[in-house]
């Protein structure tokens, strides 16, 4: 009774002191947990199929699989509602918060961690479908959205980042009850992914893995930490998905909001939008949607600051452009619209 007392008490804290204790000793666990539910659908999902497998699920900092052990590690904020409150607040979303996407995800990993307790991505016919799990990952990739080569499960067309992740995504739809992928990739080359998938996971029922997952689970899941730390990490990981990513670039292309003969600095961007769009396209061959969709955070954000543009200033579009221009280019360069301040 004292320990429950004296984990509860961490739950109380106002978020400053919350931040300051580390996350290893606030006695998380999956049992009692919505996360837990999730975990035995998984487990009855890959029973269904007759696999004998079943990965060991542990928590840590993120969604992730070990490279080459086949277990499962699921984020510590999804085990307490106070800490799921406390994630929104500071990353502004729950990823795996949802039911929904709590089990693509664990289907997701599970491909991992099928992957490795059996070896698979050593075998021939798994190369020749997805390549070499060997190639190093890209610290980013330009996922062609139209390709009917992958499966679509997780965002950001993810199975096209790498061979490990075309498998995973592909396990993934395939383990989801029904047989709805049969119908859904007629006609698809990403649908002879999934039947190599079928076959080969028909080849594993009843049939214990080659590599059973050994493990210091301390050594992995990443809790040894403050939660402060924790976020201070993700956010800067994360910078360009907060509203203020932009607002110091964006006053000084418009730096007198309440000047005389001004407008909307939003109104503005819109007004200028096709213009700016094609400028920028034309110079860096990059998609118009992306562009479009880039120049939208910008046209939202100047609003929100209520900032606004001198119409008269007929250097203000080409500013924009160019601004934008090098955003789209550090991008492609570097996986970031720009480099951390």
């Amino acid at each position: 009774m004292v320990m429950h007392e004296q984990q509860a008490d961490w739950r109380l804290l106002e978020d400053e002191a919350l931040l300051e204790q580390r996350i290893c000793t606030l006695g998380l666990r999956l049992e009692g947990t919505p996360l837990a539910g999730c975990v035995g659908q998984l487990r009855e999902e890959i029973a269904a199929r007759g696999l004998v497998f079943q990965p060991p699920v542990h928590v840590g900092d993120e969604w992730f699989c070990p490279e080459d052990i086949g277990a499962i590690f699921v984020p510590f904020y999804l085990c307490d509602e106070r800490l799921r409150r406390l994630e929104r607040k500071l990353i502004l979303e729950v990823e795996g918060g949802t039911r929904e996407e709590c089990m693509r995800l664990l289907r997701h990993e599970a491909g991992h961690a099928f992957s490795y307790a059996y070896r698979l991505q050593r075998r021939r016919k798994w190369q020749q479908h997805f390549g070499l799990a060997s190639q190093e990952y890209p610290e980013t990739y330009r996922p062609r959205q139209h390709s009917r080569s992958f499966v679509i499960h997780l965002d950001d067309w993810y199975a096209q980042a790498h061979p490990d992740e075309d498998w995973a995504e592909t396990f993934a739809v395939w383990l989801a009850p029904g047989e709805e992928w049969h119908e859904q990739y007629r006609g698809w080359p990403a649908l002879r992914k999934l039947e190599y998938v079928d076959e080969l996971m028909r080849s594993l029922e009843g049939k214990p893995p080659v590599a059973p997952p050994r493990l210091r689970v301390g050594e992995y899941n990443g809790l040894n930490k403050k939660l402060k730390t924790y976020y201070t990490r993700k956010r800067r990981e994360f910078a360009e998905s907060f509203p203020d990513f932009y607002d110091r670039d964006l006053r000084k292309l418009f730096p007198e909001a309440s000047a005389n003969g001004r407008v909307a600095a939003a109104g503005f961007l819109r007004q200028n939008r096709r213009k700016i769009v094609n400028h920028v396209c034309h110079w860096t061959q990059e998609p118009k949607y992306r562009v479009n969709e880039l120049l939208g955070d910008l046209t939202e954000r100047a609003g929100e600051l209520g900032l606004a543009a001198d119409p008269a200033d007929s250097e203000l579009p080409l500013s924009l452009s160019s601004f934008i221009t090098a955003l789209v280019m550090n991008h492609r360069f570097t996986g970031r619209f720009k480099h951390a301040r």
